[in-house]
């Protein structure tokens, strides 16, 4: 499902150039569940910007679902986002002014899905995550858990093939962020490809490989 080979990238600052990562391959093929860790700035954030097609490698191959993606064009790197690719945030973002729902049709808003369509759409991700009857509800009405749910029924709207979350749990207690895994187990026994940035041992626990980077590149790898 990702398959990356030889990838960099670097940030400059003036005259300084940053190297991120250097040469990072990985494989993780469909259904997987796996988990990133490494402290920060180890280059977690930007790997995982990359295979969401939210930034570009400098150089090295990546292939999405047997599709090239390095050298694409910014259209064809957002149609490939909104068509495979889920993302869920450790802010949630959501926006502040709009119901759950309107919140979770936003992709389809992109894609110029009709209105009707959308909101049944939104709805049915809404119910997957069991918020159907808070779906006229703004995102202050909302605990934690529940606006993280909201989030993952929005990477979910569009059905993609990889779900992408960065800290997921970061902002939640113990028990919410629980709660939250388990929704994330279930996806994945659904056939969803699953890759989490986490920092807690107790969320990488439910992958099925941990990846540990440090300065830019991976550099163990541990399969459960």
């Amino acid at each position: 499902m990702i398959e990356l080979d030889g990838v960099c990238k670097s940030y400059h600052r003036g005259q300084l150039e940053i190297p991120v990562l250097k040469g990072v391959k990985l494989e993780l093929g469909s259904g997987e569940f796996a988990a990133l860790m490494g402290p920060s700035g180890s280059g977690k954030s930007t790997l995982l910007n990359i295979i969401g097609c939210l930034d570009t490698a400098d150089s090295g191959r990546y292939r999405l679902a047997d599709t090239d993606v390095d050298g694409r064009s910014e259209d064809d790197l957002a149609l490939i986002r909104g068509q495979r690719i889920g993302f869920v945030f450790q802010s949630f973002n959501l926006l502040p002014r709009i119901s759950a729902l309107r919140n979770v049709e936003l992709p389809l808003v992109y894609q110029g899905m009709a209105r009707r369509e959308r909101a049944e759409r939104a709805l049915a991700a809404l119910e997957r995550v069991g918020l159907a009857d808070r779906a006229e509800h703004a995102p202050a009405e909302l605990s934690g858990g529940q606006q993280q749910r909201v989030a993952i029924a929005r990477a979910l709207v569009n059905d993609p093939v990889v779900i992408l979350a960065d800290e997921p749990t970061g902002n939640l207690d113990s028990k919410t962020g629980h709660s939250v895994m388990e929704l994330f187990l279930a996806l994945n026994a659904e056939g969803k490809t699953v890759l989490l940035v986490t920092h807690d041992l107790n969320v990488a626990a439910y992958a099925t490989r941990v990846l540990h980077m440090l300065d830019g590149e991976i550099e163990t790898e541990e399969r459960r």
